[in-house]
């Protein structure tokens, strides 16, 4: 990223090192359609519905209409086309996008007196991820399985059961892996998106006033006529560009060429029409507010369509599942979340993985969901919430890129910015109306989120402070132990967090055994704000004396951390590693709340709690089970 006062120069859209292998701009453009834009591209099973049938329904009028299709016109433009497409996709962090990659790029290279603040919001941000990554896949479903209600009005009992078991379907797909299934992903919504243009086509040409509606008069007029309803009305109109955050978040994946063709030539286009043939409809039979979408079809293409919309809503919440699998490996590779089994289901593209805790824990939240709310409709009143102070927080996140990192002049980002925040406190505002009707779950789902990654990023830092502080110098150390401990044959891999001062397992293990190996490694891994580390700039390597070698690893927030690859690649040493030879040291801490100052006693035992419960550090660098020796330590904080 430049740090010169205009925007910086498109990089290549696949980044070194990056995790998927290279592909044409065309399959690219193909597979992003698959999984980038299956989100936003459900919304019109539900958002010009709940626009005029919802919790604040609107009279059925042509102004009205065409005040409705005139905001999500608009909103596409600004929010999706401008602010995401245009604007915040160029602020990659090494390719990566997303409120955590964001977060780290203006971590590392934004002046420091943005860092407090920032990082809160970065991490709410992520908080609020989580609570649409489980209303998502339950509101899409849910919609597109009632449309078998249009086809037969008798097959409503059959909804929540079918919803339910597709969901647990989905789910339980996700510890198999998803590179076959995502082969289908492009195709299936490319039908889709062709079916959307067909149908909502063919709408407009008996109807072709309703082109009109694109003009943003016709959005304007729209508070004219009744200020208050049309603020209410924002809340439902907004359900047409949720899955925004997507576009950034999978840039990494993709590159922002394919997202962006994937856009403007073929998604966009197909979702106007669309939501113009839903219109047209709406004026011509009022009475097809019930489900406008499938109304579109002619009675003989209910049912296939049914099949259709339920493929398409199983790609977008699996998009989302996979978004958030993605979100917690980085949260936990940058210090938010305790360690996490991670799951590499392919052999070739490291970006696919699979958490079971996430996946679990998604599965059990989405299910009683779909039991509590029922219908899309009332689902519809707890989405929004989170998209839209997700996508506040991303205006606050390129204030600071805008301002900081590519140092525009206040004459061009100023009026760009107002347009920007006036649009998403506007709709963020018109969601929090819904609040008592729903929006308070993923809010409650932020805010829980909120308090338990700050709780570990807080908890983690007290603790390594109070081990430095106990910590005895290395050089002391190196001296008067090489010169009275008995040295036995083979190496000794001693993990640690800090760079500095003798470990703690070293101590025990001296202090229990009377022995220090021949080679002794004090190995720290650090996690660096970058989705990828350069091969070459990924070890560094200090001779200490008398076998005492101090090795750091380097990775990036993207990648797997290996430990015994990466000693398989560290020849400036010794002798080669061989695990047969080699015993690895990790100290296990236990963690005794008291009334230092610190956290407050409560947030104290809730951090001992996710301590013990995190995975072993073990599993998590992968280390041979029976190479390691784990000693325990008592720590306060």
């Amino acid at each position: 990223m430049s740090d010169s006062a205009a925007v910086p120069k498109e990089p290549a859209d696949r980044p070194a090192g990056q995790h998927a292998p290279q592909a044409s701009i065309a399959g690219l453009t193909l597979l992003a359609m698959g999984v980038v834009f299956g989100d936003i591209g459900t919304s019109p099973l539900y958002a010009l519905r709940e626009t005029f049938a919802g919790a604040h329904p609107l009279p059925i009028n042509q102004i009205q209409v065409f005040g409705v299709i005139s905001l999500i016109f608009w909103s596409m433009m600004l929010v999706v086309s401008i602010k995401y497409i245009t604007i915040l996709t160029r602020a990659d962090n090494k390719g990566e996008g997303g409120s955590l990659a964001l977060l780290a790029l203006i971590s590392r290279k934004a002046d420091v007196r943005w860092s407090g603040g920032i990082v809160l919001l970065g991490v709410f941000a992520c908080a609020l991820f989580y609570g649409d990554s489980m209303i998502t896949p339950a509101i899409s479903v849910l919609s597109a399985v009632e449309g078998l209600t249009v086809v037969e009005d008798s097959l409503q009992p059959l909804v929540v059961p079918i919803a339910i078991a597709i969901l647990i379907g989905l789910f339980l797909l996700q510890r198999t892996g998803t590179a076959r299934v995502g082969a289908l992903f492009g195709p299936i919504v490319v039908t889709y998106f062709l079916t959307l243009a067909i149908l909502g086509s063919a709408s407009i040409l008996r109807h072709p006033e309703i082109l009109w509606a694109l003009n943003p008069w016709y959005a304007l007029n729209f508070f004219l006529i009744d200020k208050w309803l049309g603020f209410l009305a924002l809340g439902s109109v907004v359900l047409a560009v949720t899955g925004t955050e997507a576009l950034y978040a999978d840039m990494g994946h993709f590159g922002r060429k394919p997202i962006r063709n994937a856009w403007v030539m073929f998604v966009m286009p197909a979702l106007m029409l669309n939501y113009m043939g839903q219109g047209a409809l709406l004026i011509a039979d009022p009475s097809a507010v019930s489900s406008p979408f499938f109304m579109l079809a002619p009675e003989w293409f209910r049912l296939p369509l049914v099949f259709i919309a339920t493929l398409a809503t199983i790609v977008a919440s699996q998009a989302v599942i996979s978004g958030a699998f993605s979100v917690t490996q980085q949260a936990v590779q940058l210090g938010f979340v305790p360690r996490m089994r991670i799951t590499h289901t392919s052999a070739r593209a490291a970006g696919q993985i699979y958490i079971p805790a996430i996946n679990n824990a998604l599965m059990v939240l989405v299910i009683l969901l779909v039991l509590f709310f029922q219908n899309s409709s009332n689902l519809a009143a707890a989405y929004g919430v989170a998209v839209t102070g997700a996508m506040l927080i991303d205006t606050c996140l390129l204030a600071v890129v805008l301002f900081s990192l590519w140092k525009w002049p206040r004459w061009a980002s100023l009026p760009l910015l107002a347009i920007f925040f006036i649009v998403d406190i506007t709709y963020f505002a018109a969601n929090l109306t819904k609040v008592p009707n729903g929006g308070w779950f993923p809010l409650l789902i932020g805010l829980i989120g909120f308090t338990l990654l700050t709780t570990w990023a807080r908890g983690r830092k007290l603790m390594i402070e109070r081990m430095d502080e106990a910590a005895i110098p290395l050089p002391i150390f190196v001296k008067s132990a090489a010169s009275s401990a008995t040295r036995v044959p083979g190496t000794a891999v001693f993990m640690t967090t800090s760079a500095e001062g003798v470990p703690h397992s070293l101590l025990h293990n001296l202090k229990h055994n009377k022995v220090i190996h021949e080679r002794v490694i004090l190995l720290t891994v650090r996690i660096e704000d970058v989705p990828f580390v350069d091969q070459e700039k990924s070890f560094e390597l200090k001779e200490l004396g008398s076998g005492f070698f101090r090795l750091i690893v380097r990775y990036g927030f993207m990648q797997e951390t290996n430990v015994p690859a990466a000693l398989a690649r560290v020849d400036e040493c010794g002798p080669q590693f061989k695990m047969m030879d080699t015993s690895f040291f990790l100290a296990r801490q236990t963690l005794i709340t008291s009334a230092t100052p610190g956290m407050a006693v409560w947030r104290e035992k809730l951090f001992a709690w996710m301590l013990r419960n995190a995975e072993s550090a073990m599993e998590f660098f992968k280390l041979p089970p029976n190479r390691v020796v784990e000693l325990g330590a008592q720590v306060e904080i």
